[in-house]
This record gives structure tokens, sequence and C-alpha cells, in this order.
């Protein structure tokens, strides 16, 4: 029995997927449900599993587009499961026939150096010497015209590598390349800063993290910290966990955060939902299998739909500052930097602090100043009296010690 491997919609409103990479190969034997194939959608990648077990016949190459419902695959589920390592026997090539070697050309000669007069002035005035370039007069001779096309070399190196490789991007690149363009064409994007005196949490981290983490299995990193302080500030200022739909303002009572992550296929960003109902220990347990999905390639369009506001840190990759860009139709995105030690004024004094600097890229259309400027300092207030403002005053009740 022959069965026609069809492509299964990824989700709503997919109607096209990429051969990302073949797996398998034309002739192999596969088991039911082993990983045979990688498809890009434009919103994530998945793998594709064989639905029986039998020999395997590909119908489209790597880089073809294909429509969701198209066949992909032909398994034969007749075919006897081979025994030994006939997989191997079956790459064994045949010995290439040797080809007659040809005759080399002869080698062209020249008399480098010699230049005309009126090829040697051009060659000066180019700042160019006849050495440099190959003639094409009699002997190799460099001729006026050779002088005139010769291009100067403007100081680079020579005898370097100049290869250049070129590769088709991934269906996933290429959408939120799109994406970018749009929400840099259709808002009316502008970003605010400010600095985050990371003490306070670092202390807290210090006391608590060796207890946190054999208690419930996960880090107590800074994004617990970062998101629960987004949280209390989109409360504050719901208009930044608002969006734009045609001529209507769409506004949420819950908090979906997106955060970005930097994946094997490139950025994603998946979605924490509710996270107003999470704690310290929920949001980095949630962190943790989504950046691990996220690794692995497993993270589905379902958990990368939505959002009401993104986190982006480009401080895990060293950036001081940076300027993010809208995830639409999302209106404002809060950007994480590097922790630096710098030397700050306390109380008329110098001392030094870890600070770190923070970005919120907002949609003006829908975004006041007052409210962006106001969200961020909300979220720096929380982030520099964690205790009192994410807390509650009880830091064990708080991190369920």
């Amino acid at each position: 029995m022959i069965l026609e491997m069809k492509v299964p919609s990824p989700g709503e409103s997919i109607t096209e997927v990429e051969i990302a990479t073949w797996l398998v190969e034309d002739g192999d034997y596969v088991e039911k449900d082993q990983a045979i194939a990688e498809v890009d959608s434009d919103k994530a990648t998945l793998e594709l599993p064989a639905e029986v077990s039998g020999t395997i016949t590909l119908k489209a190459e790597e880089g073809d587009a294909v429509e969701v419902g198209a066949v992909v695959c032909l398994i034969d589920t007749s075919a006897a499961k081979p025994e030994g390592d006939a997989k191997e026997a079956k790459k064994e090539e045949a010995p290439k026939a040797e080809t007659p070697k040809q005759a080399a050309p002869e080698a062209k000669t020249y008399a480098t150096g010699s230049a005309s007069p009126a090829a040697k002035k051009i060659l000066a005035e180019k700042g160019m010497d006849a050495t440099s370039i190959s003639g094409t007069g009699k002997d190799g001779r460099v001729t006026k015209e050779d002088a005139v096309k010769a291009v100067p070399s403007m100081g680079t190196p020579t005898g370097g590598s100049r290869g250049t490789s070129r590769s088709k991007m991934s269906m996933l690149r290429r959408k939120v390349a799109e994406r970018l363009v749009e929400a840099k064409n259709t808002t009316a994007m502008l970003t605010t800063f400010n600095e985050v005196d990371m003490s306070p949490i670092f202390a807290l981290r210090s006391e608590y993290k060796e207890t946190f983490k054999t208690k419930h299995g996960v880090g107590l990193g800074f994004m617990s910290f970062f998101t629960l302080s987004v949280v209390r500030a989109l409360k504050m200022y719901p208009a930044v966990n608002s969006m734009i739909d045609g001529k209507e303002m769409i506004s949420y009572d819950f908090c979906d955060i997106s955060i970005a992550v930097s994946g094997p296929k490139g950025l994603m960003v998946p979605v924490m939902r509710n996270v107003e109902n999470l704690s310290f220990r929920g949001v980095e347990a949630e962190v943790k299998r989504l950046a691990i999905r996220a690794r692995d390639g497993q993270i589905t369009v379902d958990e990368m739909t939505g959002g009401t506001f993104t986190i982006s840190n480009g401080g895990v990759f060293g950036s001081m500052l940076s300027t993010p860009i809208i995830n639409p139709p999302q209106s404002g995105i809060l950007g994480m930097h590097n922790i630096v030690e710098r030397p700050v004024a306390i109380n008329g004094k110098v001392e030094i602090r870890p600070i770190m600097y923070v970005a919120l890229s907002y949609d003006h259309r829908i975004i006041d100043g007052k409210e962006s400027v106001g969200f961020l300092v909300a979220v720096k207030e929380a982030l520099e009296n964690p205790v009192e403002l994410l807390m509650n005053n009880d830091i064990k009740k708080a991190l369920e010690l």
C-alpha cells in the first residue's frame, strides 16, 4: 500500500509552507512518528512526522514552497524493514570513470613593467605601477588603453579571500523581515529611555537564588522582576497595553507578554499568557519552558500568536543601549540591556552601582508622552524597590519559600 503524506495545516490562516530540511533520504525506511522533515511557515519551524512505517519516496525538494494539503512524499507500507546497515551500503558510490586529462593551455608571458610613454603618464597620475597590471600589447606591453582601464586597488590588500556565499532566507525570517518593515512604516514609533539601579535585585538574588532554585527547579533570574514590573506598569497605564484596529483602539484587561528569543531559525517571540496571575516562580518556569522549546525548534504557531506587550533582552548579547522595534500589532516594547558598574550620585556622594539602561519604544498614535514616560518610570520604581512594590514586603511569600 502506498500512503500519500500531505502537508498538515500548522495553524489558522497559513496556506503555504516551505520544506526547510529533509531529515531522511529518498528510499530510506522510516518508522511511524519518526521526524522526516522540518517545514517552515511564516510563524514557526515545525517537524513533519511519518504517519506510517515504510520506504519513503520524496516528492518535494528542500527550499520548495508547497501548499497546505499538497503531497510531499510517498510511503510504501508493504516494504520490509531492511536488516543491518542497508542505508550505508546504499550510499557506497561506484568509482568514477577517469576523464582524460586535457593539455594545459600555454602560459602567456608578459614583459612586466614595460609600458608605453602615454601609459606611464596615465598610471603615474593614478598612483599605479606598470607591474601591477597585465598589458594587452605586443609581448605583454602595457598600452595607453590598458592604463585608462586600470583601476587602483584603493589600498585593498591583495592575496586575501574574496569569496561570497548566497543562501535563501527561511520563510520565518522573511515574515519577520516583513513585519519589522511594516512596523517601521505604519507606526508613529518613538523611544524613551531611563536607567535602573539593579543593586536591590542583586541583593535579593544573592540571598535567595540558591534556595529558590533548590525548591522550584528554576533559577531566580532578572526576567521575573522585569516581567512583573511591566505587569504593574501596564495596569497603571492601560494605553500601553492597547493596540489599534482600524479606527478603533482595543485595550486589554489581561497581560500576555511576548518575550523575544533567539532561536536556531532566527528571532522568535513566544507568548506568556495571563502573566498578571503568575508569581516569580511561575514567570521563571514559563520563560525556561518557552526558551527551551524555541531552542529545540518545537515552538508552535499558537505559542507565538497574540501578545499585548513585548520584552526584549539585548543585554545577553552585550548591548548597552538600543531602540527596540515594536512587534505589530502591539503598541509597546521594553528593551533590557547589559548591566555595567557606573559611578552615580547617591545622597550627594559618588558610588559605584550596577546600572542598566532601559528603553520603551511605543506607538505615539495612541500612547502619549506622559503615558510612555510614566510607564517607564513605573518600571524603574518597581525594579529599584522590588520588596515593597513587587513582593508586598513579604519576600519569602512572594518567592514561595
